[in-house]
C-alpha cells in the first residue's frame, strides 16, 4: 500500500494529480509555515498574448512563521470573480473553456477563508471530476502520535510508520533532501514519482509544461487526462 504525503497547492499541476492517483492514501501536509511566493497560493495559467502569467489568492498578512493551515484569505477583494476574467482569452481556442469556467465558479462559490480548506477542497474537487478515488486525510485533524523529527525527511517517514503503509512514494523534487537508507531500514519503499507531462496542444506555437491543472482541462477531455495520470516514472 502507497501513501502520498504534500503540502496543500492552489489548483497545482497535473504532477500533483498523477502522484494522488497512483497512491492509496494522500495526506495534505497542512501544519508546515507558509511560503511566499510558492505554489500554496498562486499558480500558472496562459494570458491572452500566450506567455506564462499567475493567478494569486490575496492573503492576509501574518508572521513569517505562521503554519499554513493558519493563513487566512483577504476576501475584501473579489478574487474569485476577477481570477475567472483572467481565462476569457482561453474562449478564442480552448475547447473545454465553458465547462472549465463553469466548473472553477461552482468549485468556489462557498466563500473559503483559510487557504490550506481553499487548497484541499478545490484538490478534492477536481479529484472527483477526475475519477480520482485516492483516500485523503488533513494531518492537522489526523492526531497522530509520530516520532521526534531530526531531519526534513523524517515527516514522511515517521507518518508513514505510524499510518502502516508499506511504500512512501514523493515527486522527484524532493529527492536531493531524502535519506533512503532511513526508510530501508524502517522497512518502507521510498519512490519518487515523475509525472511525463505530456505535451497537449495549446494553440501558442509552443507548449509550456507544468501550468496549473486549469489549463490542464481547458484543452483535453477528462478522458484524455485519466489517461495523462498514467504517464509516469517511478524513480
Amino acid at each position: 500500500m502507497k501513501l502520498g504525503i504534500m503540502q496543500p497547492y492552489f489548483f497545482p499541476y497535473i504532477g500533483y494529480f498523477s502522484l494522488i492517483k497512483n497512491t492509496d492514501r494522500f495526506v495534505f501536509f497542512d501544519t508546515p509555515q507558509y511560503v511566499t511566493r510558492s505554489w500554496m497560493n498562486r499558480n500558472r495559467i496562459l494570458n491572452a498574448n500566450g506567455e506564462v502569467a499567475y493567478i494569486t489568492v490575496p492573503l492576509h498578512k501574518a508572521p513569517q512563521d505562521t503554519a499554513i493551515k493558519d493563513m487566512r484569505i483577504d476576501n475584501s477583494q473579489a478574487w474569485p470573480s476577477s481570477m475567472t476574467a483572467r481565462f476569457v482569452h482561453y474562449k478564442k481556442y480552448a475547447p473545454y473553456y465553458r465547462q472549465v469556467t463553469e466548473f472553477f465558479r461552482e468549485a468556489l462559490l462557498q466563500p473559503f477563508s483559510s487557504l490550506a480548506e481553499l487548497n484541499i477542497e478545490t484538490t478534492k474537487v477536481v479529484c472527483r471530476r477526475l475519477g480520482i478515488e485516492t483516500q485523503f486525510d488533513t494531518f492537522s485533524e489526523m492526531d497522530l502520535k509520530i516520532g521526534p523529527v531530526a531531519a526534513p525527511d523524517e515527516w514522511a517517514l515517521n507518518i508513514t510508520k505510524e499510518l502502516g503503509y508499506g511504500t512512501y512514494v514523493n515527486p522527484p523534487g524532493g529527492k536531493s533532501f531524502f535519506d533512503g537508507e532511513k526508510y530501508r531500514a524502517s522497512g518502507i519503499e521510498l519512490q519518487f514519482l515523475q509525472a511525463e507531462l505530456r505535451p497537449y496542444e495549446q494553440c501558442i506555437g509552443r507548449f509550456e509544461p507544468g501550468l496549473s491543472i486549469l489549463d490542464v482541462m481547458m484543452f483535453n477531455s477528462v478522458e484524455a487526462i485519466r489517461d495523462m495520470l498514467g504517464e509516469f516514472q517511478l524513480l
